[in-house]
């Protein structure tokens, strides 16, 4: 009888043994999760040595974003198709900016299919380097030998098959930069000046160099990217929101001192009046006209007239006031709805990276998300008159050869984190 329970015995004791070594392991995450900190670790640990199969990705994230593309390709060409009628753009043909268009979206797919391939710790330790890259470039678009202008900006250096705009890469860079400047601070962000001096000082220097092509609009995405990146990294929500509050302040300070810009905040306040529909409020009243012409389900494709050189930038920054007037409130709604889907999803990732503890690829992700969130929802602002007239295009949509290459580059970066995080839940390796 004892040779019988001896094996039962040992079998009891390990299953307590292992028993309280699970609950002890719960009670310090709970301890951790209370003291506020990261799941961060040193090395990961991974059962299993299957390398990251890049057949299995967010085929709804993908589906998404081509939808939005294919979009972008068919209301760029109907917003543009008039504008060779405009002396302005008298040697194109009527093709002329689709051609463009396409050329630029093939350009970065291609670029999209190379950067999926690259393992998110390349881009983790390269991060710093992309920053300075893109400040560089910042730099250089300002000289007037490199940079071009365009209704009095200096903002794209030439290459012969597209206008780059450095501004794009400093959107990216940003949020490669600031996932990775928290990661390194991780044990300083409870102090203010430690945690958030750095790189609010980065950010001011980016700052400096956008006012001076003019680019309100890339500025105000970019400080949104690094606030956002700090807060979801865990700084304290005092000093985000004092943070908030100075970044307010200095955008006062620069209207109060800046007689162009003071002057649309009036016009955009009151756009219907005489004065301010003839002026600085021209392209928000014809943008109204738009939606109001479009009704519940639009004029129909092609059907625009406000395109027809009575709304400026039709095919850029105010694509979405074409869609409203050709494919009416079921376009536009239709629109919102995708780009709701797409951040919300890229925040997913991110989450989903951060509890693999995989933290930079996680606030990386999540810098993506504010960053196409933030510029769409500027951009239906302006369209819709809730926001002041901003030179911001509609990601993904808009014509924009190194904003479409950008976007896209971005995305592919987050496509490749999901990839990694289902290989990790797998029991693969990153």
């Amino acid at each position: 009888m004892k040779w019988v329970m001896a094996p039962l015995h040992s079998r009891l004791l390990a299953l307590g043994d292992a028993l309280a070594a699970w609950r002890q392991k719960r009670l310090h995450r709970k301890a951790d999760r209370m003291a506020g900190h990261l799941p961060v670790r040193d090395r990961l640990d991974i059962a299993g040595t299957r390398a990251v199969r890049l057949t299995a990705f967010d085929q709804s994230l993908v589906s998404v974003v081509m939808a939005l593309l294919l979009l972008g390709v068919v209301m760029v060409y109907s917003a543009s198709v008039a504008l060779p009628d405009n002396p302005r753009f008298g040697n194109y043909a009527p093709t002329h900016f689709l051609q463009r268009h396409v050329l630029s979206l093939t350009i970065a797919l291609v670029a999209a299919l190379v950067v999926v391939q690259v393992p998110i710790a390349v881009w983790e330790k390269t991060a710093p380097w992309i920053f300075v890259l893109a400040l560089v470039l910042l730099v250089l678009v300002l000289l007037p030998f490199v940079g071009k202008v365009v209704n009095n900006a200096r903002r794209w250096i030439p290459l012969g098959f597209m206008n780059f705009q450095p501004s794009e890469m400093a959107k990216l860079a940003i949020a490669l930069y600031a996932a990775n400047y928290m990661v390194r601070r991780m044990d300083t962000r409870e102090n203010f000046f430690r945690a958030v001096t750095p790189m609010a000082l980065a950010v001011g220097f980016v700052g400096l160099l956008l006012l001076r092509q003019p680019d309100m609009g890339a500025f105000l995405v970019i400080a949104t990217i690094a606030m956002g990146v700090l807060f979801l990294g865990g700084v304290n929500a005092r000093m985000f929101f004092l943070i908030v509050a100075v970044l307010l302040c200095t955008l006062g300070l620069i209207l109060y001192f800046d007689d162009m810009r003071s002057a649309r905040i009036l016009a955009y306040l009151d756009p219907w009046n005489e004065d301010h529909a003839q002026g600085k409020a021209y392209q928000l009243v014809h943008s109204l006209i738009a939606f109001g012409r479009g009704e519940f389900f639009g004029q129909g494709l092609g059907a625009s007239v406000e395109k027809q050189h009575y709304l400026p930038e039709a095919h850029t920054d105010f694509l979405l006031a074409v869609i409203g007037e050709e494919l009416g409130f079921v376009g536009v709604a239709t629109v919102i709805v995708l780009f709701f889907w797409l951040t919300r999803r890229i925040i997913e990732i991110g989450r989903q990276a951060i509890a693999l503890d995989r933290v930079f690829a996680g606030l990386f992700c999540q810098g993506i998300g504010v960053w196409m969130g933030a510029q769409a929802f500027i951009n239906m602002g302006v369209n819709l008159g809730a926001l002041p007239t901003k030179g911001l295009t509609l990601p993904l949509l808009s014509y924009g050869g190194s904003a479409i290459l950008m976007n896209l580059v971005a995305l592919a970066m987050v496509l490749r984190v999901d990839i990694e995080n289902r290989a990790l839940m797998r029991g693969g390796r990153a």
